[in-house]
């Protein structure tokens, strides 16, 4: 299976995101152009034989860069796709001169608990809400630098 990646627009990842099952009110057009307008940000889609199967967003934040929303069709998981698509965004945040990526998910996203904690990335925070399922973790992974 070959996977590619492309820097994409809104409108892909909105229509994505309403596929995603554990996505239960994805956010809309408006709300990605209040958050992306006149800031550094990157749309990343990953396509299998031309075919968009997952997506990746974040943007700069306080100074830094948040990984804001990502997912995977559910029968293009396991396959790495999460890992090519973080993969291609660390390396564009760590070009731009960015030290980490932060992102927040939530207690009852297991899988992308696990993903993040495999892939490096530390819990430095945690925000409680009104059940366990919905508590937030924060999680941010140092990037490196290439010396060239």
């Amino acid at each position: 299976m070959h996977i590619i990646i492309k820097e994409d627009h809104i409108e892909l990842v909105v229509a994505l995101s309403n596929q995603i099952p554990e996505f239960k009110n994805p956010h809309g057009i408006t709300e990605y152009q209040r958050r992306l307008n006149n800031i550094p940000h990157l749309i990343l889609v990953a396509y299998c034989e031309n075919k968009p199967i997952g997506f990746k967003v974040g943007y700069e934040r306080d100074g830094k860069f948040y990984s804001w929303m990502g997912g995977i069709l559910p029968a293009f998981r396991k396959l790495g796709v999460a890992k090519k698509l973080a993969h291609h965004q660390e390396a564009w945040a760590t070009k731009r001169g960015y030290q980490s990526v932060t992102f927040k998910t939530r207690n009852s996203h297991k899988g992308m608990l696990i993903f993040a904690l495999k892939n490096g990335f530390d819990i430095v925070g945690f925000k409680e809400r009104e059940t366990i399922k919905t508590n937030r973790i924060l999680l941010r992974k140092k990037l490196i630098k290439n010396i060239e």
